[in-house]
């Protein structure tokens, strides 16, 4: 073989099959061990794999531990982020460096059991589009944990019009072309699933693993619920306003327009019902015009908003383009 046939073989790559997307923020003693048992997972599979490592702006050493696992080998890479932005930024920004077919989201903190993937995947394969676990016998307290996230669960489910038992649960499996047009706002990793189910995705859940957490501190508590809740209102109306803002500005101009119109009606039949001298109703009129341009400033709205959702990059690039410091890999 000639040194140039050699090197155009080295330079084509294999195509990549799965992705893992593992956040890290302050797990530098579970790192290792993570690690191992995702080679592990991936040997088992013996397919063409790499995990990416999301430093979500660790303030221990975890981005060095990231480091020193990069340079061990093995299919790794890193990207660093400028702060602590949050599990959805994270997961953003992994999604967007991922090069698999299929993408799995897993905890860095070893309660995730990545030996549940080969079956999150057959699962997949069975026809699905996303494959959520489900925490069905949780090793937390009861009362802070899994109390509050019973009720979250019941309320996402209704909301969402998705039966998931566990929204919460960061180990899942989405194929690529899902992940990769989601649109990602606040907290909205747990609302990844039910977003999917709107834009058309099938959805399964099954149970899966869940271990005491290893070392560390939870990043989570019971004051987090609340903050779940109006979240999971705020995606709800942005996943729904963003793919159809004239729809909804044009339901909101509806009522302006009747009463605009009502007005003038009555306008009209007070001034026919008066001798040939009488004046039109100042009231009515006032009325009619302000309702009628309130309805026209609705539609506008609506216009100028699909311009701008046809035309604009979108939040979660931009978000990505502000957060990140580098992509190791």
């Amino acid at each position: 073989m000639t040194s140039t046939e050699d090197t155009k073989q080295t330079s084509v790559r294999t195509p990549v099959v799965l992705t893992f997307v593992v956040p890290v923020h302050n797990e530098e003693k579970n790192l290792e061990l993570l690690h191992q048992e995702i080679i592990k997972v991936i040997g088992a599979l013996g397919c063409a794999s790499e995990i990416i490592y999301v430093d979500d702006g660790s303030t221990d050493r975890s981005y060095k531990v990231l480091q020193s696992i990069k340079a061990g080998g093995g299919p790794v890479r890193i990207v660093k982020l400028r702060a602590n932005f949050g599990q959805t930024p994270a997961l953003a920004a992994g999604f967007d460096a991922a090069r698999g077919m299929y993408v799995v989201t897993l905890d860095a903190d070893l309660q995730n059991d990545p030996a549940d993937v080969p079956r999150l995947l057959e699962e997949l394969h069975r026809g699905y589009d996303v494959v959520s676990g489900w925490r069905k016998h949780r090793k937390e307290a009861w009362l802070s944990r899994r109390l509050p996230s019973m009720i979250a669960n019941k309320i996402i489910a209704w909301l969402t019009a998705l039966p998931l038992h566990d929204s919460g649960c960061t180990l899942k499996v989405y194929r690529s072309t899902v992940v990769k047009n989601l649109p990602l706002y606040a907290d909205a990793h747990r609302f990844l699933p039910a977003i999917a189910s709107i834009r058309g995705a099938r959805v399964s859940e099954i149970p899966v693993s869940h271990r005491p957490r290893h070392s560390g501190r939870s990043k989570y508590g019971i004051g987090r619920t609340t903050r779940v809740l109006f979240d999971l209102l705020k995606v709800r109306v942005l996943v729904r306003f963003s793919s159809r803002p004239l729809h909804w500005f044009g339901l909101g101009s509806l009522p302006s327009f009747v009463i605009g119109w009502v007005a003038l009606i009555v306008n009209v039949l007070f001034f026919l019902g008066q001798s040939s001298d009488a004046k039109i109703n100042v009231v009515y009129t006032t009325t009619f015009l302000l309702f009628f341009a309130l309805g026209i400033h609705f539609l506008l709205m609506g216009l100028l908003s699909e311009l701008a959702v046809k035309v604009s990059r979108g939040p979660r690039v931009a978000v990505l383009d502000s957060i990140l410091v580098e992509v190791h890999g």
